[in-house]
């Protein structure tokens, strides 16, 4: 992918040529009644749609509709058991079909079987989102630590604040419902909005406009944090439908996740294989460095969930060398934070993280927003 021009300034990364706006939906129907119902509730979602049942019409918006709603009434068509399967594909029923209808429809690959009028609202929905200008996907970067106390919810902060002004706007999702709350490191533990408690049922598909909302924000940054009176576990199925809900209008995400689990961190799999860039925080010591090296590497016969991230090492006196870490680790070290005597005072005071140029959260921060620049205009 080639950027259509490199935006200047903290890491800013290039962006995609604006997409085509999307086809209109099609609708596969021959029962009068149906189409009208039909069309009354795409006309409420703000698009008219193709109508069309048969021949090269019907193969062509098949293949280019954003949305496909096929009518009970033409399940069994020879023309529509024909088509390829696809994803967007919607049955739409009077009344409740009967089991022929329904292993048709499994057949056809659709992800639901609407009925009217008792699904007019998911319809509509449905159908308004499907025609919505297209955005460009957020990026997804994620942060983690190879032994507990790294100091990764620091880092995660400060990427978020440093991403924040060129991406216009981030979300920071705290995955450690024991950790404390990331809203803390902003000095956002007063602002209105929902924490964690309240989004651990969501799954699937939801509105990311509406989650954003919802969530407390400072400096451009919306936190998704964990309640400190109220610490139940994060599912991995609420972390990851959230992150897709952001991603999916436009906004990056920052995934702070807790210290590291063995292989079977659902969490931590379903978010690392969708992230842009991955960086493990390894402080400068022998133990943190041997145990980064297992992460990035994997047990024997076990798989490596982190083995494409890449390693920021923070600084200790009396520590390792970056080049003592690279060795134990077998892997190069992207950057290097150096110490900041300031920051856990900071930090006592309710002060976000500093991330100016010169800072040393701001330099590494930087040096990783550059990486995700080089992932985008490498796609």
């Amino acid at each position: 992918m080639t950027g259509t021009a490199r935006r200047g300034g903290l890491g800013r990364v290039a962006r995609r040529p604006a997409p085509l706006s999307p086809p209109r939906p099609l609708v596969v129907s021959a029962d009068e009644d149906l189409l009208d119902d039909v069309l009354r509730v795409l006309a409420a979602a703000g698009t008219e749609p193709e109508v069309a049942t048969g021949g090269p019409a019907l193969r062509r918006a098949h293949r280019e509709a954003g949305l496909v709603l096929l009518g009970a009434d033409a399940l069994d068509a020879p023309a529509v058991r024909a088509l390829p399967r696809r994803p967007g594909v919607v049955v739409v029923a009077g009344t409740v079909p009967g089991p022929p209808a329904w292993a048709a429809a499994v057949e056809l690959g659709a992800e639901r079987v609407a009925v009217l009028p008792d699904d007019e609202a998911w319809l509509a929905a449905r159908a308004a989102d499907a025609v919505r200008s297209p955005v460009e996907r957020g990026w997804l970067a994620v942060v983690g630590g190879s032994c507990g106390g790294a100091g990764t919810s620091t880092l995660a902060a400060a990427l978020a604040l440093t991403a924040a002004d060129a991406a216009g706007g981030v979300l920071l999702v705290d995955a450690d419902a024991c950790g404390g709350g990331l809203d803390l490191l902003l000095g956002a533990e007063d602002a209105d909005g929902l924490r964690w408690p309240s989004l651990s049922g969501v799954r699937g598909r939801i509105a990311g406009e509406a989650l954003l909302a919802a969530l407390p924000e400072v400096g451009g940054v919306t936190v998704l944090a964990a309640a400190r009176d109220d610490p139940a576990p994060v599912p991995p199925a609420a972390v990851t439908a959230v992150v897709e809900a952001a991603r999916g209008c436009g906004r990056p995400v920052v995934v702070d996740l807790p210290r590291p689990a063995g292989p079977d961190d659902a969490t931590a799999a379903a978010v690392l294989a969708e992230a842009d860039l991955a960086v493990l925080l390894v402080p400068a010591r022998l133990r943190p460095a041997s145990a980064a090296r297992l992460l990035v590497t994997g047990a024997p016969g076990e798989p490596a969930p982190w083995g494409a991230a890449r390693l920021v090492v923070r600084e200790v006196p009396g520590g390792l060398s970056t080049a003592e870490v690279s060795a134990v680790t077998g892997r190069p070290v992207l950057a290097a934070l150096a110490h900041d005597r300031g920051a856990v005072a900071r930090g006592e005071r309710g002060e976000p993280p500093a991330v100016t140029p010169r800072s040393p959260l701001g330099s590494v921060t930087r040096t990783l927003l550059g990486e995700l620049a080089r992932a985008e205009r490498a796609a």
